[in-house]
This record gives C-alpha cells, structure tokens and sequence, in this order.
C-alpha cells in the first residue's frame, strides 16, 4: 500500500518569468528612480529576472535581517544594492547597472553575523566554488517543434557527459563533444538519452549525484548554453532527452544551501531553512534531505523541475532514490520511517508534469519496485509513469554471468520476462547494465563473464544474449553507454569511453544496431516487439532454451518468436510450437559469423509451421540454434 498522501502545502514560492514567444514583443519594466520604494512586477520570479536595462533580483532567506546584491556590477558592495524585505522572508530589489556576463553573489546579515551565498537559482556558475553568473537569454531553438517517439517504441541509452566523448586527456568531457557523437547513437538506432546528472558539483569529475547547485549547469560541460544546443542537436537526430535529477539530498559538499541564512536556533550544526534539521536529514549520502515539510523548499524543487522541461526543453525526468524521498532510509514497509509529505511532493510534480506537459515522461528509480509508484494521484498513486525494473536486471545479469550452464534458472527468466505493473509492460524500464550495476568496482558484464578476458566467445556470447533480452522482452529496452562497443571497464567518472572498440567490435555494433531495428519494426515485419503482450511458451530448464511469443494486435504478420539458447552446445532442429501456420522467417541469427569471425555460423533456416499442437501452441516448427544464441522469427504481412 502507498504511504498515505499529505494534503500539498501552500506555497510562498512564484512562478518563474517566461521569455516571450518569437516575434512578440517583450515588455520592458520601468526603470526606477528608487529601487527599494519600487513595487516589483507581480509575476516576480526567483534569482536573477533581466531586463533591458538591469535586472530584478529574489531571493528566500526569512532568517536574515539585511539582504545585498553584490557583484562585479557594484564593485561587491554590500552597501550599493539593498533588497526590500517582503512577506513570507522574500527579498527583492532592482539593480540598473547589472547584465549579461556579470558574477554576483547574495551578502546575508544576520544580527552580527555576516556571510555571502550563491543565489540558489543561479543558472551557472563561475565554479563549483566561484560566483554566479547573469546569463543571457538569447539562445536560437530555431524551429525546435520536436516530437518524441511514442514509449512503446523508444530505446533508450543511458550516459554520463564527462566520460562518453573525452577530447583532452585529464579532463571531462562536454556536451559538445556528445553532440559529435549523436550521429552513431542514431544511427544505431537510439531515440532516447538517459543523461545522468548535469549540476554543478565539486570538482571535475563526478558522476553527478552530489549537486551543490541544484540550477547551475556542470561548468565543465560546457554550462546551460552548451546543453540547449545538445538538446536542440539531439532532437534533429530525432532523440529525445531524459534527464536525471536528485531530490532526495544534495551536495554533501560545497553547498552554498547549507545554512543558507544561518542555523536554526538551537540547531548550531543542522542545515538551516532548505533541509530537515532533525532525524529526517539522514541519508546515505549525508544529513542533507531537503525539508518537504517545508512549502518553499517543495516549490524551490519544483521550480527545478519545470525549468529542465520548460527552459531547456527536455523530454522527461528520471527522478534519482525515489525510495530516499518517501522514506529515510529508503525501505519498503517501514512506517516508522516513512516521509508521508515526500510521497505527496512525489505526486504534486508528477500531477504538474502532466498538467503542463502531458506528452512528457516521469521516470522513477527505486530498488523496492511497488506499484504504487507507476499508478496515478487519483488512486493514490505517485503518479509516474514508468519505473526502473530492478528485478529484471539483476536477473538477467545472474543468468548470463553464471559460469556453468546448469546452473542457469530458465524458469526465473520466463518470471522475470512476463513481469509488468499494473497489467501494462511500459510502465518499466528493463535493462541489463546501469551505472549502479557497472561502478564501485562492480564490472560490466563482458569483464564479470569470464574476467581479464572480456574479448573472448563466451563473453561476447552470452554479452549479447543479455542485450537480447532487454531489446526483445516486454517493457522500454535501455542500454548502458559502450554496452554496443563491449565497454570491459567499469563505470568511472575518470576512465572515458574507449571509441576505437566501435571499430574493433565493429560486427557487435551491426549486431545491436540490427536488434534494434526489429524493436523499432523499421523493416515492417517485428511490429509484435513493440506490443504489449507476451506468452513464455517454452521453457526448456533441462537444455537451457526458452521461447516467447510477442505480439501487438494478434493479426496476422504481427506475431513475433524469439528463440533463446543459454548453453554452449548447437542444435539442426530445435522444435518449439508456432501460434499460427505459414511460412516462418529467420530476421536475426545472432550466430553469423558477420556478427564476430569467433561465432560458429551455425545455420537457422526459415520454417513452415507444421498443424501439430506443441508447446500449448497449435502449430510447431523447428529452428537451428548455435552456442549461447539467439533466433528472431516472424511472418510477412498480407499484402
């Protein structure tokens, strides 16, 4: 059962200033003769609101008693640009002189003591410890009028910008460099980035999930100019873009957040007004939970939200430990710790993203796998609309890692691929590696498979069976980045991609490039692999083969069977029931030596459907199946 809903909070918070649409003119706010005796324009929003000339600043701080702008437009004076204190602990105040280009920072008193503060929705920043930046907003989306893919039929490829296109030896890689990429992930056949998080962190190398500055764009990567045109580059490929974000902590480093206007009283060592300053604050990554008791700091997380789908026009959010945000410490059934109003700010984005943007996805990741999180506010669900499918991946991982055949659980994997929420399969994501399966010293597949000889048959083999299922079975298939090169290195924010294995495993790239045509039905002949329905029909725990059935509309030419053989051992004619008659053609024989010289080419012709009852189907056939291969076949369709 879910965690009981809290009623939503009312909220101090603004809505954000929206650029004007092309060709309308925007309206210029008169400039004051006294900044502080000035009524602010009444959709104020947050940070940093430019206009021609100067910009309105706004900024949360109830604890202070003196707020100040200060920058390189005042010569950092605390004394030049005062904000007006106004209800609910807002400041605001207009600073003719400032512009596009500029560093700022907030100058804070409280009582005696003085300190300065990035401003929390700073775009971008100097550095992870350096200041604020006014940025400019310029930026030519040109005719961005991009439309997705429908969910069914997306694949999707999950990276992390510092490692995937590394240009200069000793530091990260930007977005541009992933732009130069984007043409091999589309033609490989990709339309869907899973991009692990961009904010600013400590350091150049991270794998994200630290933010120090929940709205400034990674400067290492090129900052928020360099990620509009990497969404705008992507969507001309026809790739959508998902980002990751972090709302169950923050930091634990450089947090410019941490006691932001100063402790609580009597909390010298808590986290002052953005994080819970009691037992709720504990997460495994520090005492740094944002309080979602707190409206303000539930409407600074939504904020960031809609600026990633409005702003920078991504196609959807993968929210990160969604298990941390309903529950300290992130159990299943575990009342006594549960966060009632860290399920309810769960709903309250969801219900804006579908309100706002209904055509966007909402993704979650939580390792507890409830159903309550894919089912809808209404219900009293979360409200998302896909899920991470944590039992799959570890299932499919033990099936293909597992050293000696007979100890393969084929009837596991028949489980595991019948699985669904909620009666629908795109409600999960499934996938075989993920930077959580493939860090710490955990290894990629083909490395665990037969370590120190990530290159060998057996690991190429049985690498591929995996990515087999994950493109083949029911739910939306994602890839790992270098899962189609046979990446051998774990996943390390210091150890980049290695791009001369596309060449190398040149066949292996064809191979995942071909697996994910018949996904797409881009030949007109797999349409059943993008359905809905799945029937595990052959589950062979003795010789280690299993057979499914995929189909959309169950009309004839629809139907798809996939033929899996998980030991080393070959077979002529391997007999497995058909679910109508006809002729039977082989789309993919994973065992073409085309795919790798080490493959044993062993032959798999097409099969005329004989009117025999097998396997609980009507009709049966007989396929030839390789070592450690797999087998696609499917019908044309009636003219």
């Amino acid at each position: 059962m879910p965690i009981k809903p809290k009623a939503e909070p009312v909220s101090a918070g603004v809505t954000e200033t929206k650029a004007p649409r092309k060709g309308v003119a925007k309206k210029k706010a008169p400039t004051p003769t006294q900044q502080t005796a000035t009524a602010p324009p009444p959709d104020l929003g947050m940070g940093v609101n430019l206009l021609e000339p100067g910009a309105w600043f706004k900024v949360w701080a109830p604890n202070a008693t003196k707020v100040s702008v200060i920058g390189s437009f005042n010569g950092w004076s605390d004394k030049s640009n005062v904000l007006t204190r106004g209800d609910g602990g807002y400041w605001y105040g207009y600073v003719p002189e400032a512009k596009a280009g500029d560093e700022y920072k907030y100058a804070l008193a409280r009582g005696r003591k003085k300190f300065q503060r990035n401003d929390p929705y700073a775009r971008q920043l100097t550095g992870s410890g350096g200041n604020s930046l006014i940025l400019a907003n310029d930026f030519d989306w040109e005719n961005d009028d991009f439309r997705m893919a429908s969910w069914n039929n997306f694949v999707m490829y999950e990276m992390h910008v510092g490692t995937f296109n590394v240009k200069e030896a000793g530091k990260p890689g930007d977005l541009y460099g992933v732009i130069e990429k984007l043409p091999h992930l589309r033609d490989l056949g990709v339309n869907a980035l899973n991009v692990m998080p961009l904010n600013e962190c400590p350091g150049g190398f991270s794998w994200g999930y630290n933010p120090a500055h929940p709205f400034a764009l990674e400067n290492q990567y090129g900052g928020a100019k360099a990620f509009k045109a990497f969404v705008k580059a992507a969507h001309q490929h026809g790739i959508a873009i998902i980002l990751d974000v972090v709302y169950n902590h923050f930091g634990p480093d450089r947090l410019d957040l941490w006691q932001f206007d100063g402790p609580l009283d009597g909390e010298p060592d808590r986290g002052g007004v953005y994080f819970y300053n009691d037992w709720r604050a504990e997460t495994p990554w520090g005492d740094t939970r944002p309080d979602l008791n707190r409206g303000e700091v539930r409407q600074y997380l939504l904020d960031n939200a809609m600026m990633w789908l409005d702003e920078y026009r991504v196609d959807g959010l993968r929210i990160d430990s969604v298990s941390h945000i309903r529950n300290v410490h992130g159990r299943a059934n575990d009342p006594e710790h549960d966060l009632p109003e860290g399920w309810s700010f769960l709903q309250w984005i969801n219900d804006e993203i579908r309100r706002r943007s209904p055509w966007k996805i909402s993704i979650a990741e939580d390792p507890n796998g409830s159903e309550w999180l894919v089912k809808t506010t209404g219900e009293g669900g979360a409200g998302f609309d896909v899920l991470w499918d944590n039992w799959f991946v570890h299932t499919v991982h033990d099936t293909v890692v597992t050293m000696e055949d007979q100890h393969r659980n084929m009837e596991g994997l028949a489980d595991v691929i019948r699985h669904r929420w909620n009666d629908d399969p795109f409600k999960r994501i499934v996938y075989s590696e993920s930077h959580d399966e493939v860090a710490n010293g955990s290894k990629r597949i083909s490395e665990e498979i037969d370590p120190d000889h990530a290159e060998n048959f057996f690991s190429k083999k049985r690498s591929a069976l995996g990515t087999a299922l994950v493109l083949t079975s029911p739910g939306i298939p994602m890839l790992f980045q270098g899962q189609e090169l046979l990446a051998d290195k774990w996943f390390d924010p210091q150890i980049p991609m290695n791009w001369s294995r596309a060449e190398t495993f040149r066949g292996l790239v064809d191979l995942h490039r071909d697996l994910i045509a018949l996904r797409q039905n881009r030949h007109g002949h797999s349409k059943g692999l993008s359905g809905p329905h799945v029937d595990v029909f052959h589950v062979n725990q003795a010789d280690k083969v299993i057979a499914f059935h995929r189909w959309q509309d169950d009309v004839p030419g629809d139907s798809v069977i996939v033929v899996m053989n998980f030991a080393n051992r070959s077979y002529e004619g391997y007999r497995i029931g058909l679910p109508d008659p006809g002729l039977w053609k082989v789309r993919l024989n994973s065992d073409w030596a085309g795919y790798d010289p080490e493959f044993t080419n062993h032959p798999s012709f097409d099969t005329e459907a004989e009117a025999d009852s097998y396997d609980h189907q009507t009709f049966r056939g007989s396929v030839g199946l390789g070592p450690y291969s797999f087998v696609v076949l499917s019908q044309d369709s009636p003219s």
